[in-house]
């Protein structure tokens, strides 16, 4: 007995040996972003990680649209359904390191040469696979693993998600704001059309006049049609989002009515690694695939079973007696000899797998940083040019106002009207898009730091976390 409990503590021993050991893998990062970005970033006295970033746009409406696509979006609801999947899995993957057991039985009745015969069994069976080289748990920290990354990977598209709601939504009012200047822009000019076709026809002015009045109607007329499809198309396309058919949505909230100056609480940049899920799932994901080095190596290791079963049988139907029970044990040794280095090439393509999955989690952290990066340029430089851009656009509307007041006074020709007319048009379409890209930015920027609490009851959870952590810390 001694030897036989010697036997399973060597064995045991020599289950923590085999394979590599799992150790997270490791990042080096700046203490800061960039300086000279910093006066894009207000304060690090809070951070982005503690808040539903898109309720600082103070806009019901589009509260309401996240709340409602985070419920019934199709690719959240598929999301949720991988989850559940992978939770299925690690309860079967656990449920290999314990014994299994079985029933069988069966009746038979039956006459020959005129001698009735009949037969009565039944027994449970136990069939336990003792597997000492952590195959089993092995496989089980990778199914764990496999789990967090698919929750980690259904927080990342909760994220990707809101950032599509609210980009789209804001698409919406720009063309909105846009289609709204090109009707006000068409309307004005067929008033002009109107009145220079009574001049021309009263010898008034030359027939030119009334063609270059003409072609500026005609930009204006063209322009109308082109945002009525594109807001069509953007409304169906956040219609599909929030998972339901397309619609024509109605929305009180006008572009110039959206707080363009947001005040950015940030992080640091290592909390990129601790927040950001994509980064989290691809670690999770290397996590994963690392174990299954640890399951290759195991298979090329013997493993011993154990089987046994207790029933009873009778020769007479419903008639078992104790003198008709019955067991059985036994045991069994079962390993590899001899495949031509097979079970070695899997050792190897396991590894070359799990060096890519490390590969994969550094490319993440470094995209995830350039994300940051651009979105803080992207919003630096688009708030000077949107006040550039407003400055334009008032001057280019007065110079439009003014130049027909000299035309109808005979100081300057139509080419001036028109050339400012043009110029007005295009300052406003332009002033437009340059307020839903600077909204892009803002949107990208809190994406691209790890998104935001999306319940109040994960919010609190993590305030409590990092409030023990505080603790022990001290």
């Amino acid at each position: 007995m001694k030897n036989i409990y010697g036997l399973i503590i060597l064995l045991f021993a020599l289950a923590s040996c085999v394979g590599p050991k799992y150790a997270e893998p490791t990042y080096t990062v700046e203490e800061s972003y960039k300086s000279y970005m910093h006066d894009t970033l207000v304060s690090n006295t809070d951070t982005i990680f503690n808040l539903q970033w898109w309720k600082f746009f103070d806009d019901p409406q589009l509260d309401t649209l996240v709340q409602y696509a985070l419920e019934y979006n199709k690719d959240v609801l598929m999301a949720a359904s991988r989850i559940e999947q992978s939770r299925a899995i690690l309860g079967m993957t656990k449920a290999d390191q314990w014994p299994s057991f079985s029933y069988g039985g069966g009746a038979s009745y039956g006459n020959s040469d005129k001698l009735t015969s009949s037969n009565l069994n039944g027994a449970v069976n136990m069939n336990w696979e003792l597997v000492f080289w952590g195959r089993y748990r092995a496989a089980a920290e990778g199914a764990r693993a496999e789990l967090a990354s698919s929750e980690y990977g259904y927080r990342s598209i909760q994220i990707s998600l809101i950032t599509s709601v609210a980009q789209s939504y804001f698409v919406i009012l720009d063309l909105e704001n846009r289609l709204r200047i090109s009707e006000q822009t068409l309307g004005s000019r067929d008033s002009a059309v109107f009145i220079m076709d009574t001049r021309f026809k009263g010898g008034v002015i030359p027939e030119i006049d009334l063609n270059q009045a003409q072609i500026n109607q005609a930009i204006a007329a063209g322009s109308v049609p082109y945002y009525q499809r594109k807001l069509a198309l953007a409304r169906n396309s956040l219609s599909i989002l929030i998972g339901v058919h397309p619609r024509q949505f109605t929305f009180t909230e006008e572009l110039d009515d959206v707080q363009l100056n947001i005040d950015i609480p940030y992080g640091m940049p290592s909390a990129l690694l601790l927040r950001r899920p994509d980064i989290l799932a691809s670690r999770e994901a290397y996590h994963a695939q690392f174990k299954q080095i640890n399951v290759a190596v195991a298979q090329r290791l013997p493993s011993i079973s154990i089987t046994g079963a207790f029933g009873g049988s009778s020769a007479a139907l419903g008639a078992i007696t104790t003198t008709g029970l019955a067991w059985s044990a036994g045991s069994s040794l079962l390993g590899p000899l001899f495949q031509f280095g097979k079970n070695k090439r899997r050792v190897d393509m396991e590894r070359a797998r799990a060096q890519e999955m490390l590969i994969q989690y550094e490319f993440t952290v470094l995209q995830s940083f350039r994300e940051v990066e651009d979105a803080l340029i992207s919003i630096k430089t688009l708030k000077v040019e949107t006040k550039a851009k407003e400055a334009e656009a008032i001057a280019a509307m007065n110079a439009e106002r003014l130049s027909k007041m000299r035309y109808d006074k005979g100081v300057s020709s139509y080419l001036e009207v028109l050339d400012n007319q043009r110029s007005s048009f295009d300052a406003q379409l332009g002033l437009s898009q340059l307020k839903q890209e600077l909204l892009d930015s803002y949107i990208n920027l809190y994406r691209a730091l790890g998104g935001g609490w999306i319940s109040a009851e994960e919010e609190q959870q993590a305030k409590e976390e990092a409030s023990k952590q505080g603790d022990e810390t001290r």
